[in-house]
C-alpha cells in the first residue's frame, strides 16, 4: 500500500529558508507542499506544489482555508500534517522600529501558529534563532525567546523550534553587505567555535531546509529545540 504523502504548509516562502524548503522539496514524493506568501514567488524547476497569495493580515484565514483544502482530497479527514513558519525581518528592514519588528517576528508568527492549531494541524516547525531567550538583553533575541515561550503555550502535539546560527545561502532582495561579509568569513570563524560555542556556527539554508522536511510529520510528540548539531543530524536522518 502506497503511503499517503505528508502535507506541509509553508508560511514565509519569500525568505531564504522558505525558498530553500521549496527547492529541496522537489522530487520528494512523500511531501505534499502548500505555501502562503504575500507576493508571487518563482517556483523551483520541477516543483509540484500550490501557492496561495494573500496579504499577511489575512494569513490566518488563508491557513484555515489551505488546511481544509489539504485534507479534502485525502483519505483522511484531517488538515495539513504540519505548518512550517519561516518568518522574520531585521531591524534595518523596518527602519529601526521595535514595534514593526515585533509585529512580524512575534505577532505574525503567533497569529499563524494559532490559526494552524485551530485548524487541527498537529505539528509546528518554527524557525527561531540561536541564542533566543526571553530574558536576553539583546532585543532581537528577547523577542525570539518570547515567541518561543508563547508557541509552547499553544500546546501543539509536536513543536520543533529551530535555532540556526548565521544562515549561508542566496538571499533575494536588498543587499546586506554586513551579512555577506559574515558569510564569507564564517568558514574560518566556525573553526574557532567549539564545545558549547558550536551552536553559534553558521549553517547553510539548504541544510536547515533538509532538516525541516525530515522533521515534517514526525510521530513523536513533545517540544524539541534544535541548534546547530541537532539540525545537521535531522538533515541527515529522515523521520525526525
Amino acid at each position: 500500500m502506497t503511503a499517503i504523502p505528508r502535507t506541509v504548509l509553508l508560511v514565509g516562502a519569500t525568505g531564504m529558508i522558505g525558498r530553500a524548503v521549496m527547492a529541496r522539496a522537489v522530487g520528494r514524493d512523500a511531501i505534499r507542499l502548500h505555501a502562503i506568501a504575500r507576493r508571487e514567488v518563482p517556483l523551483p524547476k520541477g516543483a509540484r506544489m500550490e501557492m496561495l497569495l494573500a496579504d499577511p493580515a489575512h494569513w490566518p484565514e488563508a491557513i484555515a482555508a489551505s488546511g481544509a483544502a489539504a485534507g479534502a482530497d485525502s483519505e483522511r479527514a484531517a488538515s495539513a500534517d504540519c505548518i512550517v513558519i519561516a518568518l522574520g525581518t531585521t531591524m534595518r528592514a523596518v527602519g529601526g522600529s521595535k514595534a514593526a519588528f515585533r509585529a512580524v517576528d512575534n505577532d505574525l508568527v503567533l497569529a499563524c501558529a494559532r490559526a494552524a492549531k485551530q485548524a487541527g494541524i498537529r505539528q509546528a516547525i518554527v524557525v527561531s534563532s540561536v541564542g533566543a531567550e526571553a530574558g536576553s538583553r539583546n532585543f532581537y533575541l528577547s523577542v525570539k525567546g518570547e515567541t518561543e515561550d508563547a508557541l509552547a503555550k499553544l500546546h501543539f502535539a509536536r513543536l520543533d523550534l529551530l535555532r540556526p546560527g548565521l544562515l549561508r545561502g542566496h538571499r533575494e532582495g536588498p543587499a546586506r553587505p554586513g551579512e555577506r561579509l559574515a558569510m564569507i568569513a564564517s568558514p574560518l570563524l566556525d573553526l574557532a567555535l567549539h564545545g558549547k560555542l558550536r551552536r553559534f556556527r553558521s549553517i547553510r539554508a539548504t541544510t536547515v531546509a533538509d532538516a525541516v522536511l525530515s522533521l515534517a510529520g514526525a510521530k513523536r510528540n513533545g517540544r524539541f529545540v534544535l541548534e546547530h548539531d541537532q539540525l545537521l543530524r535531522a538533515a541527515r536522518e529522515p523521520g525526525g
